[in-house]
């Protein structure tokens, strides 16, 4: 049973920082959307989708300290005293810690390789900056080509391509796996 009282306070959250950012919250919402169709994979249904509310919350301009989301959407949630699970979730998003080290920052919280982790990572990847459905390989080739063959983003991601598709190829074994909710 997913706490709905606790994905509320995640997707409000997200809809107050993110209102200024139309698109990056339709993401979000659609990455939600995703996670709620994984989280029978979850061991905290609830904590996967509070964790796809908030997953990109450091994009909010208001909560950018070091201009990378993922640390800064953690340290924000963190100061506000939430669960060190939920940050550092957060902060390993969509394996950040390949883009943290190609900028020379240090992700504090541990990336904890459940399948909670790969579900979340799943989410994201399979869902397009405007919030439809997509698959893991294209969108890996759409942050590509979003972002041209130089930039950090783009070689952050062809790095951890490996990586990104493993964990979608997970949850979707351990999705199908699942028997069907009534």
């Amino acid at each position: 049973m997913v706490d709905s009282t606790f994905v509320a306070w995640a997707e409000q959250l997200a809809n107050q920082y993110l209102i200024d950012l139309p698109r990056r919250l339709a993401h979000v919402a659609g990455v939600a959307k995703q996670a709620a169709r994984a989280a029978t994979v979850a061991d905290d249904p609830a904590l996967l989708v509070a964790a796809a509310w908030l997953h990109d919350i450091g994009y909010s301009p208001t909560l950018a300290r070091l201009g990378f989301h993922p640390i800064d959407g953690a340290v924000f949630l963190h100061d506000r005293g939430a669960d060190e699970r939920l940050c550092g979730l957060v902060a390993n998003h969509s394996c950040a810690c390949v883009e943290a080290r190609r900028r020379r920052l240090r992700i504090d919280w541990p990336d904890e390789g459940t399948a909670l982790r790969d579900a979340l990572w799943w989410a994201d990847m399979t869902t397009t900056p405007t919030g439809e459905v997509t698959n893991v390989r294209r969108r890996i080739a759409e942050v590509q080509e979003r972002y041209g063959p130089d930039h950090v983003v783009a070689l952050s991601v062809a790095e951890a391509a490996p990586r990104l598709i493993g964990a979608a190829d997970r949850t979707e074994r351990r999705m199908r796996s699942q028997p069907p909710v009534r």
